[in-house]
């Protein structure tokens, strides 16, 4: 651990810190943090901290996630800029009025989205918990919100919902095309492929496993297999070579990387500790109306 690391590991114990961060951060960021997770684990984390400030090690949906379900802590999101283009791709205005068209419909948003979009759901989920919370749901229609992607493999999963999709996607995943898992398997024949379900259908289609990015991890540790294509974000691959050195592994697309994600720098942190940046702030609307369907997430309902 260098210089820095140490300060922060100090530092955070004075001012009643906690430092959390997802799978894709860079890898001296995820060895600082407490906690690493995907989506859902950092909503649970979040909740159920002790400590007084939250140091969200993620983009910004991440952290306004943290503030929604810690309204009287404080929440730094170190990499301000670090943003989500799905979350950008909907606003309020189109989920209310996909609610206006389908008054049936119960929305079912995913986590990937921002506070505002999140106020006007009924409930959250992740990539995890998505077909098991729309199966759940007493409603019959289904308007999943913004990932056409993972939209697409709910409404695969449960064939008795009516599933109305919204247009976003991760760029990220959604680039990946079918002629790219041809040519990674062509030359890794054998390889066990993982994927998770913000790849397109077509690429879903030749996985071997699909799920979220703790659901991945999980997979290939419990897995006997040697060799795997990792269809996510670069940063679980870099988690599993370091974890795993007897086994191999290679990127399903090698641009298999979230420019968002590698925004955040230990001296963002630094900053965050010593309260020279500004913490997250959400008016009290988004504050309550995103409350309760992310409650409604973190608690399974």
């Amino acid at each position: 651990m260098n210089a820095l690391a140490e300060k922060l590991t100090t530092l955070k114990k004075e001012k009643d810190a906690v430092i959390m961060a997802h799978f894709y951060q860079e890898n001296d960021i995820r060895e600082v943090a407490d906690f690493v997770g995907d989506s859902f684990e950092l909503a649970r984390r979040a909740r159920d901290a002790g400590q007084s400030v939250i140091i969200l090690c993620g983009v910004r949906f991440m952290a306004e996630s943290a503030k929604i379900l810690n309204p009287g802590k404080t929440v730094y999101l170190p990499a301000a800029d670090a943003g989500c283009p799905m979350a950008d791709m909907i606003t309020k205005k189109d989920v209310l009025e996909l609610r206006q068209k389908y008054k049936d419909a119960a929305v079912v948003c995913y986590v990937n989205s921002s506070a505002a979009v999140k106020a006007v759901s009924d409930i959250c989920c992740t990539s995890s918990s998505a077909v098991n919370i729309v199966r759940s749901l007493p409603e019959k229609r289904i308007i999943f919100i913004p990932d056409q992607n993972l939209g697409a493999y709910v409404a695969a999963a449960a064939p008795e919902k009516e599933i109305i999709l919204f247009s976003g996607f991760c760029p990220i995943h959604h680039r990946v095309l079918a002629e790219d898992v041809k040519k990674a398997e062509k030359a890794r024949p054998g390889a066990v492929l993982a994927v998770h379900p913000e790849c397109r259908p077509e690429v879903l289609e030749y996985a071997d496993y699909i799920g979220s990015t703790a659901g991945i991890l999980d997979h290939v540790r419990q897995s006997d297999a040697l060799e795997f294509l990792i269809g996510t974000e670069n940063g679980v691959l870099e988690i599993l070579q370091k974890e795993l050195p007897h086994k191999r592994f290679y990127p399903l697309a090698s641009d298999f990387i979230c420019p968002d994600m590698k925004k955040t720098k230990l001296e963002d942190i630094l900053q965050c500790l010593k309260g020279e940046r500004s913490p997250v702030e959400l008016s009290e609307e988004e504050l309550t109306g995103a409350a309760k369907s992310l409650e409604r997430m973190v608690a399974g309902k």
